[in-house]
């Protein structure tokens, strides 16, 4: 291989210090006259540490404590100082003064700036951190009743944007600073033990140690194509040396509806449709349905997790066993998770580790069709009994929308899946400062679903009279199965090292993925109503219709790190990553995603080290990055064709083929550039720390639909390409103040707050984007330049027509009356172009689903065998789009109370609300309402059994606590929550939402 003379030179160079560095140290330690120290390690509960770092301070030797906690370490100076470090407790430093043999009780840490975080493909201690980086521990997340982990962090880190649907089975929206694309996906990464996935159901909150969220490009560009809406890395438990160890964790319950809308009763019913449809015949009866009530219920859920954990110097072990059941608060809607986790690793010699870290889950569900049960149960007339003898109200027959209680008994949609998901690894120290990692990851999913529609007439199984569309003349069933795997090989270099002052640390690697997918899916008509019969091949083979597809990806990655300190004062990191994607073109699959950071610890300066009586920590960074997304289709490039096409030729009718659709064949990478700013602190003896940050975030080449002309021949008529930009730039504020009272009672009280502003700066040659439709409103947002993404564009409304000489007198400047057919009572339209009518070019932009603020609130506090601890969650600035009641399906539907109570008549003149909302009501102002809301989002009572007791029962801690989930929320928004997740284009507006839930719960925490 030829070398130029600069490579050889560096070559040269390279070879000599390393040379000088191993015969320097070789020769310090013939020089000096070590000292052999020994010591034991352990927690404040008197258990031993396993894996302390036991350093001596401002030089290079170091070890780390074995399974009873014991370390022994040659010092040079009997009069050194030992610096130790463990993630999750306070460091502390020793000075030796002649000691050869020491006890060191680690306190837990009190200060978030010195506990260990895990980063891309390794860990750092948050005070060295040049990016931006949030650290929840399991602990916290594992005492509240929630299914998945991400639930748990609502409130609770700056930046972070948690929307929680109340659905059993469901995953909670999240947005790290932001929405970042318009149409990849606006979901971070999950990284679970160096799995990558976008699910953690399978996942229960017991096992996790904690959970930590990459927010900025600084932080999360060693993940490249991937982190382009932050990642979140998600470390599960393993087993430490010592005896056996065995845990329960579990809770009881139930679940309940918070803020349902009332609806229209009877009377106030019937009194609306004499306005809106004179001449309506009212169903004889007394009726007088809730139909809300009717369809939800008090659901019962619990959750139970029973571990058991241990270990030698050679081997530890950690072994879950979890299962959650949640009925949901509408009858028929059930789930139920089976979770495995095992987690080992095995010391095969002082240099070579092997691990593996297991998982697999099973989950049943029966779903119901949110649409069809909550839009009728919201629409169904009060006047038509839901169920009589056996037989349904036949709303429909009444010119209603269909039974929801129909819609629930009639159709059975079960599904199962089937998870498994796993790492196997290898760790290799040929020295102690360089470790050499192989790790291979699969994440398998089998999902079956079976949906069987029962056959019935309206006229045999109905009452109030025959008629109506709610019927099923066949039965319907079903069967679909998808089969997905992901396989993920990563291997690493990490080599650390203090020289001196100099501390460094270095990791180069590369990784490669690949994804499949397959499902088919099949359904018949006329299969028998008996569920042992519920087969495909049993049902009328005439109406058979099947289905399938699948996905596949590759992605390869080369990627480098380097992070440096000197004295503890001065940070500097910068990354590298290269990844090649096939959901790109050929010519377009590399991305290069670079990112650098800085940071300057000015507590450890001399003009400042005399203050730390009173500021402890204080340390400045910035940071920039460039992150991309590849999360599109697999084949968005690629232009398809559909065979067997009929045409004419030459008079004769010909099979041939044609483009099914137009696509771009050049797409490039959505990247998103960041600048980050923060300040990190700590003062008061550490009981008061805090952060804040600025950030300046901008996506490129953000794909976009673009609109074609219908003669190019696309059935969509859209273009999916490269076409836009936006940014999202706010502040975070963190702030966190623990105080020891006495030795019995502590407390806790902190807070975040982020400000986020979200904007569109050029859709280049896309045009603007309306989506978000409602019913016969069509449209209701659209994404432009210069507005938020997905934000409202509706008319605007200037109060209710109170007579007909108002009406008269709306005209334009050329005494054009601009709404002729109104009447008194009716909403008024502002003439936005002045044109004398109201078209689509007079709709506004009145705000977006996005908060223009969201906070957090915790506080907790001990005494003695006691423990509390309450957080709020909220938000302010945002709209939400009531679609609901915008969407008038006939004239017959039923109406909100307050509507009803409050809406213009004749004899009752208003000003709020109009009076009769019809099919034809367009979207305004009317509808949009506002999202802000502040929630007591959990709060927990505890009580742990005292020691003297524990001892006479032989265990080593019981606890028994009590806690609620969303007790209670205080929100403007007349719907049933401001909490609407939905895609970046059309979120915020609430037609079919879950209702939210709130739970109680009674739960035990034992180990013996």
């Amino acid at each position: 291989m030829h070398l130029n003379v600069t490579t050889k030179q560096v070559v040269c160079t390279l070879l000599f210090f390393l040379l000088f560095h191993f015969t320097g140290y070789a020769g310090q330690s013939a020089l000096r006259q070590a000292v052999p120290v020994k010591g034991r390690i352990i927690d404040v509960d008197g258990t031993p540490l396993v894996g302390v770092t036991v350093r001596v301070k401002d030089a290079s030797t170091g070890t780390v404590t074995g399974a009873d906690g014991t370390f022994t370490l040659n010092v040079p100076d009997a009069n050194a100082t030992l610096s130790i470090t463990y993630l999750g407790y306070n460091p502390q430093e020793i000075p030796l003064a002649g000691k050869t043999e020491l006890n060191v009780t680690l306190q837990p840490s009190s200060s978030q700036l010195e506990q260990v975080v895990v980063v891309g493909y390794g860990t750092q201690r948050k005070r060295d951190l040049t990016g931006s980086v949030a650290n929840v521990q399991g602990r916290e997340l594992a005492k509240q009743p929630v299914l998945t982990a991400t639930q748990g962090v609502q409130g609770k880190v700056a930046g972070v944007q948690i929307i929680a649907n109340g659905a059993p089975g469901s995953q909670p929206l999240v947005r790290i600073r932001g929405t970042g694309s318009m149409l990849a996906g606006s979901e971070p990464l999950y990284v679970v033990d160096g799995v990558f996935t976008n699910d953690i159901r399978n996942i229960s909150t017991n096992d996790i140690v904690s959970m930590d969220v990459l927010k900025d490009a600084a932080a999360a560009a060693i993940y490249g194509v991937r982190a382009a809406n932050g990642v979140i890395i998600i470390t599960t438990k393993k087993g430490r040396s010592g005896k056996m160890e065995v845990s329960y964790s579990g809770n009881v319950g139930f679940r309940q509806a918070s803020n349902l809308v009332k609806m229209a009763n009877r009377g106030e019913y019937t009194a609306f449709l004499q306005d809106v449809a004179p001449g309506t015949t009212i169903p004889t009866g007394n009726a007088d349905t809730d139909w809300f009530d009717d369809v939800l219920r008090n659901a019962l859920q619990h959750n139970h997790n029973v571990s058991v954990s241990g270990g030698s110097e050679k081997a530890t072990y950690y072994f879950n066993l979890g299962y959650l059941s949640d009925e949901g608060i509408v009858i028929g809607n059930k789930y139920d998770r089976f979770t495995i986790r095992s987690n080992n690793e095995f010391n095969l010699t002082k240099q070579l580790k092997f691990g593996t870290q297991l998982s697999f889950m099973r989950a049943n569900s029966d779903t119901i069709d949110n649409s069809a049960i909550f839009n009728n149960a919201y629409r169904a007339a009060p006047v038509v009994a839901s169920k009589q003898g056996g037989r349904y109200g036949n709303t429909s027959a009444f010119g209603n929308v269909g039974n929801p209680i129909l819609n629930i008994d009639k159709v059975n949609n079960r599904g199962a899946e089937t998870r498994l998901q796993g790492t196997g690894y290898l760790e290799y120290s040929p020295i102690k400062s360089l470790k050499l990692r192989s790790a291979f990851s699969v994440d398998q999913s089998f999902y079956n679903r079976r949906v069987y529609n029962y056959a019935y007439l309206n006229d045999e199984v109905t009452f109030l009279e025959t008629g109506g569309n709610q019927r099923n003349e066949l039965s319907t069933l079903t069967g679909r199965k998808e089969n997905a795997t992901n396989w993920l090989w990563d291997n690493t270099a990490t080599y650390e090292e203090l020289f001196g002052k100099h501390r460094v640390s270095v990791l180069a690697g590369f990784t490669s993925q690949k994804f499949s997918s397959d499902f088919i899916e099949g359904v018949r008509r006329g299969v028998p109503p008996t569920r042992d019969q519920w087969y495909l091949a049993t049902g009328d083979p005439n109406t058979s219709t099947n289905n399938g597809g699948g996905d596949k990806y590759t992605r390869a990655s080369v990627l480098g790190r380097i992070n440096y300190a000197y004295a503890d004062k001065y940070l500097l990191s910068g990354s590298l990553r290269r990844d090649a994607s096939s959901r790109f073109p050929e010519a377009n699959r590399v991305g290069w995603f670079p990112a650098a950071g800085v940071a300057w610890v000015l507590s450890e300066e001399g003009f400042l080290k005399d203050q730390q009586d009173v500021l402890d920590f204080l340390k400045l960074r910035a940071s920039w990055g460039r992150i991309g997304n590849d999360n599109i289709a697999s084949n968005q490039y690629i232009v398809t064709a559909n065979l067997g096409v009929p045409y004419v030729f030459n008079g004769n009718i010909t099979l041939g083929s044609a483009i099914s659709d137009i696509k771009n064949a050049n797409l490039v990478w959505e990247t998103t550039e960041e600048y980050d700013f923060g300040l990190e602190f700590s003062t008061l003896n550490r009981r008061l720390t805090g952060e804040i940050n600025y950030y300046d975030k901008r996506t490129i080449d953000a794909l976009v639909i673009v609109r074609l002309p219908g003669i190019l021949g696309d059935p969509d008529n859209e273009f999916v390409t490269n076409a836009g930009s936006f940014t999202n730039k706010g502040w975070e504020f963190t702030a966190g103040w623990k105080d020891d009272i006495t030795e019995d009672f502590n407390y806790s009280i902190g807070g975040n707050i982020t400000f986020n502003k979200n904007k569109v700066v050029g859709l280049n040659a896309g045009q603007p984007l309306p989506r978000g439709g409602v019913g016969q409103q069509g449209s209701t947002t659209l994404t432009a330049n210069g507005q938020p993404i997905g934000s409202f564009y509706v008319y605007r409304t200037d109060g209710i027509f109170q007579t007909q000489e108002e009406i008269d007198n709306y005209q334009n400047k050329d005494g054009v009356v601009i709404q002729p057919n109104a009447q008194p009572g009716d909403l008024k339209y502002l003439d936005k172009d002045g044109d004398g009518s109201i078209t689509a070019q007079d709709r506004y932009f009145v705000g977006s689903y996005q908060p223009k603020m969201y906070y957090g609130i915790n506080a907790g506090l001990n005494y003695k065998s006691l423990d509390f601890s309450a957080d709020f969650y909220g938000n302010a600035g945002n709209k939400v789009y009531n679609g609901k009641k915008a969407f008038r399906y006939q004239a017959t539907d039923n109406i909100e109370a307050d509507y009803a109570n409050n809406r213009w008549r004749a004899d009752r003149p208003s000003n709020k609300d109009p009076r009769v909302l019809e099919a034809n009501t367009p979207a305004s102002d009317y509808f949009v309402e506002s999202g802000t809301f502040f929630r007591l989002n959990n709060v927990t009572l505890g009580y742990t059994l005292p020691k003297t007791a524990l001892d006479r029962l032989n265990i080593t801690t019981l606890r028994f606590f009590l806690t609620s989930q969303n007790l209670f929320t205080l929100k403007r928004f007349s719907g049933f929550s401001p909490e609407l997740p939905g895609g970046p284009l059309e979120a915020g507006i609430e037609l079919s939402a879950y209702p939210t839930n709130r739970t109680y719960a009674f739960g035990v925490n034992a180990t013996f």
